[in-house]
């Protein structure tokens, strides 16, 4: 039997769905190129002990903080678990200590990584086609394909060299309005945002709050950068501010400690009141809908987080305190590159993010898939074209450079060469 795509839900036919599989595809086949296009984690040297420690950390904090035996010890790591989460405590604790988040435990769901906790976000705030999501535009890919996934209806709101512009998200609250529709909730990434590297300022975070109380709006918070500061300035989370409990926040361990674990969390202390007037929380209605998709987050891989948290005590600043510096030291030499390579160069200019991981280029050339296959054939060079990350297509003289998974030689190298490619783009079009 042969199956036709146009009978498959229609998001498979989606090109946003394609664009990973050809980033995937393209390095592959280049496999001697600098690669400016993965946002993963630098590959630290693997050593299977800094698991097992943390292991028996966790299964010795469960015997002497919690009081439990061996045997119980032994199901909690071996046996299905809590659909919520083990480690919620932990996680509560964390927050607390490293973003001045203070929540009951009970208001945290862990996840499997944060794509999870957009799905189960997604799924829970948007009842039908008349609500509308809000999106940053450019946006990581992960929350629009999620949204196209679950047919959820997406709204841009135009990015601004800071961030989110608390206007023009009132603005697309009101096209959304003036269509029939309800704009719902609002995704946004405060701190270094992929792929822009945008950090919004103190003022308009508070801005952003008043203008989702005025609008009614949920905010989706995702947060998966904000330790990765290339300055000590610490800037509140939208949570950390929110008085209104209108924050849903998104965390991962992905970055902070190692992306394998898959292993993220929502926080969700939003009050439900069912028909029978009794109030739960927005966590206990995300963990209905977990409880039908991956049944629980594997109690091995929150075992491996809940150990590192005990040993460095629910504070991910000390116990990043290495990357920290990696990472700050790899994006100030991106930026040293492309200054001595490319600062002459009147028709390349480039955004200089706070932190993260990403900045964006913007070339006098379009963008595109073509484009970067020349770009590593020719020069052995990756990137990835800031179209993908647009829901309506724009950026197409903007490419996304990405510079956590390089060592700083490498950077500096990439950059030569794609200031090479670069310069012989204008020549190949005339």
């Amino acid at each position: 039997m042969f199956v036709q795509l146009t009978d498959l839900h229609g998001s498979l036919s989606d090109p946003l769905l394609d664009t990973m599989n050809f980033l995937n595809e393209v390095t592959a086949r280049f496999p001697d190129a600098v690669s400016f296009a993965p946002g993963r984690p630098y590959d630290e040297p693997f050593d299977t002990t800094v698991i097992a420690g943390y292991l028996d950390a966790y299964a010795k904090h469960l015997e002497r903080d919690r009081g439990l035996s061996q045997r119980q010890v032994g199901g909690l790591l071996f046996q299905y678990g809590r659909t919520k989460g083990q480690i919620h405590d932990l996680v509560a604790a964390t927050v607390a200590n490293d973003e001045g988040i203070e929540v009951s435990p009970e208001s945290v769901v862990v996840t499997v990584g944060a794509q999870e906790g957009m799905l189960l976000a997604l799924r829970a705030l948007i009842r039908d086609s008349a609500d509308v999501l809000l999106v940053a535009s450019p946006c990581y890919v992960g929350i629009t394909g999620a949204a196209r996934l679950l047919d959820v209806p997406v709204e841009p709101v135009p990015e601004g060299p800071a961030g989110t512009d608390p206007a023009a998200v009132r603005a697309a609250a009101a096209r959304v309005r003036a269509s029939g529709r309800r704009p719902r909730a609002l995704y946004v990434v405060p701190d270094f945002a992929n792929p822009s590297g945008t950090r919004l300022p103190v003022a308009a975070r508070r801005d952003l709050l008043a203008v989702a109380a005025s609008e009614d709006l949920l905010v989706i918070e995702d947060n998966p950068y904000g330790l990765f500061s290339r300055t000590p300035a610490r800037v509140p989370t939208l949570k950390a501010l929110d008085r209104d409990r209108r924050v849903v926040y998104l965390g991962s361990f992905a970055k902070t400690c190692f992306p394998g674990a898959r292993v993220g969390y929502v926080i969700a202390d939003q009050p439900v009141t069912g028909p029978d007037g009794q109030p739960t929380l927005l966590a206990d209605q995300l963990s209905k809908i977990k409880s039908m998709i991956t049944v629980n987050t594997s109690p091995l891989a929150q075992a491996v987080i809940g150990g590192m948290l005990v040993t460095y005590g629910c504070r991910l600043r000390t116990a990043n305190e290495e990357r920290i510096r990696r990472y700050r030291d790899r994006l100030n030499a991106l930026l040293d590159a492309l200054r001595r390579h490319l600062g002459a160069n009147p028709g390349v200019t480039w955004n200089v993010p706070e932190g993260g991981f990403f900045l964006v280029l913007s070339v006098p050339f379009v963008v595109d898939e073509a484009a970067l296959t020349r770009s590593a054939r020719d020069h052995r060079v990756l990137w990835t074209p800031m179209s993908y990350f647009y829901p309506g297509g724009e950026g197409r003289r903007q490419l996304r450079l990405s510079c956590s998974y390089l060592e700083v030689d490498e950077i500096d190298e990439g950059i030569r060469r794609l200031s090479s490619f670069i310069a012989s783009e204008p020549a190949r079009a005339t």
